[in-house]
């Protein structure tokens, strides 16, 4: 059985973990949870959130009997595997090609239509 110092370790670890891979800041998991949202997958979501409520079971000793330490172990797998997963570089990269390429459309459309206006006013 797991006690309350190795749960609140492996939250801790999770949230560090979940802010250097994707920059999700929160006073606890379940917080940092919910400010992560979409960007992780459903199952690890739920697997995080288990592992948050666990944390959070942990700190009443009735409630932290209740806990079942393979699952809380297999969550914190779970949710390690998935963050690890997770190449900071590669989303910086997609994240400035894609506002690039957005800044690309949106110029190109302004040029677009200014000289669509001087063909228009006879100018061109």
């Amino acid at each position: 059985m797991l006690d309350h110092k190795d749960i609140e370790t492996k939250a801790q670890t999770v949230q560090r973990e979940m802010h250097d891979r994707l920059g999700v800041r929160g006073r606890d998991l379940a917080h940092a949870m919910r400010r992560a949202g979409r960007r992780l997958p459903r199952a690890v979501r739920l697997k995080g959130n288990a592992l948050a409520q666990a944390a959070f079971f942990a700190q009443n000793p009735k409630m932290a009997r209740r806990l079942d330490g393979t699952e809380v172990q297999q969550s914190y797998d779970a949710v390690m595997a998935h963050l690890g997963t997770i190449d900071v570089k590669e989303n910086r990269k997609d994240r400035l090609l894609g506002l690039a390429g957005s800044i690309a459309f949106n110029l190109l459309f302004v040029v677009g239509a200014f000289i669509g206006y001087l063909w228009w006013r006879g100018y061109v």
